[in-house]
């Protein structure tokens, strides 16, 4: 459940990053680079850690500064966290794929798109987006993979994935061998 609904998050995340890295707006384009050079330079880890045990503290704090009861009680969720927090990791990753995906289409695809009449968005949908689908498509395939074996580390955030069921498992029963091979 995590790795799917992350992953849906993460192509979302990673096509409007890629959208923004390659946008004429400074402010955007600088929004997004600072974004992809901030979170790819941080372990998916401590990510982890950070959404599940500092965001609830900062929201209670937000929540005593106003006056909200209802931040100041808040909770964080572990599963909801450990979506968040793969999302927003694995999300800098997919914006530089689709980006360079979308900037491996030669301009002249985008340019003959506009001169039919085709507003920028109408090009990037239908002509362009196409195309570099197509090229970064391994490419997702292997973030999938990759989140997939990275979603191990939301176990650390109390949530009960494949590796952590699997370490329960074995301490009931004391088959290590097939419970890990299993795993694997």
């Amino acid at each position: 459940l995590v790795t799917v609904v992350s992953f849906v998050l993460v192509m979302v995340v990673g096509l409007l990053g890629g959208l923004g890295r390659i946008s004429r707006s400074r402010l955007l384009r600088g929004f997004t680079t600072l974004y992809v050079e901030i979170i790819r330079g941080i372990p998916l880890l401590v990510q982890l850690l950070f959404w599940y045990y500092a965001l609830p503290q900062v929201i209670q704090s937000i929540g005593v500064a106003i006056g909200s009861k209802a931040l100041q009680d808040y909770r964080a969720e572990p599963i909801a966290m450990a979506i968040l927090g793969l999302t927003i990791g694995y999300g800098a990753y997919m914006t530089e794929v689709v980006r360079a995906g979308i900037q491996s289409v030669p301009k002249g695809q985008a340019e003959a798109a506009r001169s039919l009449g085709l507003t920028y968005f109408q090009a990037m949908r239908y002509v362009v987006l196409p195309q570099a689908f197509r090229t970064i498509l391994p490419a997702i395939g292997n973030e999938f993979v990759t989140l997939l074996k990275d979603s191990s580390l939301v176990s650390v955030v109390a949530v009960p994935d494949l590796t952590r069921r699997g370490r329960e498992f074995m301490s009931m029963t004391f088959i290590p061998l097939e419970t890990w091979a299993m795993i694997a």
